[in-house]
């Protein structure tokens, strides 16, 4: 299934999502300079004058961090290389797109990366994945930009259904069965690990995590 791409959904601000129209790219920087000084915690999305700003609450840091040590779990056991980037921001001038995804993972491209500590998405490679966890109907909006960015895979996490997208040569994602970068995995063996956070702690999962990784080998 192809996700057709429409930047113009409308999005309605709450208490924990401000959307603003007509920001220009300098305004844009001059607001994450602002954050990153006063050491707010802030997601924003920008797309192309669009900007978003979101307060991450418990239940999206959460799940987002759970699926963060999941892939890093299933690398380990496997043995795979990889680097996490956390939520770096990853921004476009000409594109005029940038976001921080709530995790991200180079794999196929961590050679490229390995112990970088400044990237540029105009001479060096997007991660190889990314992790969205979008509590809100919103999930069009983000792959506009994710697809700016030339991000090949996202996952995407509503709390209940957990999709995985790859980025098409016609600039739209396509929700895939099993993971490009992590072939053995598909979004159902994600999910089961999920369903475990409201019976075991998060070390107890990892360490089911890992035994399902290294079974999955043999």
């Amino acid at each position: 299934m192809t996700i057709a791409i429409d930047s113009e959904i409308e999005l309605i601000p709450d208490e924990n999502h401000q959307v603003l129209e007509g920001v220009s790219w300098e305004t844009y920087e001059s607001l994450l300079k602002d954050f990153e000084a006063t050491g707010q915690r802030k997601r924003v999305t920008y797309d192309n004058g669009r900007m978003v700003i979101v307060s991450p609450l418990l239940k999206h840091e959460s799940w987002k961090t759970l699926l963060g040590c999941i892939v890093e779990a299933i690398c380990d056991a496997r043995d795979i290389p990889i680097r996490t980037v956390g939520s770096t921001t990853w921004r476009r001038k000409k594109k005029k797109k940038g976001l921080e995804p709530d995790e991200s993972v180079y794999i196929q491209h961590e050679k490229l990366v390995r112990s970088r500590l400044e990237l540029d998405l105009k001479k060096d490679p997007p991660p190889d994945i990314a992790i969205e966890v979008d509590l809100r109907p919103y999930l069009k909006n983000k792959l506009n930009v994710y697809a700016g960015l030339g991000i090949p895979e996202v996952w995407c996490f509503d709390g209940f259904e957990l999709e995985m997208f790859a980025l098409q040569d016609t600039q739209e994602y396509e929700k895939i069965d099993r993971s490009m970068a992590l072939p053995f995995v598909k979004p159902s063996d994600l999910r089961r690990f999920l369903d475990l956070f409201t019976e075991l702690d998060q070390n107890s999962i990892m360490r089911k995590v890992r035994e399902w990784a290294k079974k999955s080998a043999k």
